[in-house]
């Protein structure tokens, strides 16, 4: 079973930056696709970004391109989001999750297997 806690959350003006942290915990996390999620009050989960077993191939969606970037660093276990440029419409609980299965294309329809509990953030205009 793979733990994911994500962390960096927080309030911050409109045009500010956070960085998000999710660290693993469990399994082999150098074999994990990882992904970045977020719901909205009142609204559907959404994808943000995903980033593959070595780090090397990212997917954002398009709200977030330009602005926001994930990476990972497997020595650590840990994946990131750096979301610099934030806006309101950003506000909402963000979460980490882990997919331990082959990716054969990193579409942002991918289903994960494993989920963090998600940590806030907050954008004041």
């Amino acid at each position: 079973q793979v733990q994911l806690v994500e962390s960096g959350g927080g309030l911050v003006q409109a045009g500010g930056s956070l960085r998000l942290s999710c660290a693993a915990s469990g399994g082999t996390f150098s074999l994990y696709t990882m992904g970045w999620f977020r719901q909205a009050p009142g609204k559907e989960r959404e994808f943000v970004a995903a980033i593959s077993r070595s780090g090397t191939i990212t997917n954002y969606a398009d709200s977030v391109k330009g602005r926001f970037t994930i990476s990972r660093d497997n020595a650590k276990n840990t994946v990131y989001l750096q979301m610099n440029s934030l806006q309101p419409e950003d506000t909402a609980v963000y979460y980490c999750a882990a997919r331990n299965r082959p990716t054969i294309v990193l579409a942002s329809t991918i289903s994960y297997d494993f989920w963090g509990q998600g940590t806030q953030v907050t954008v004041s205009s």
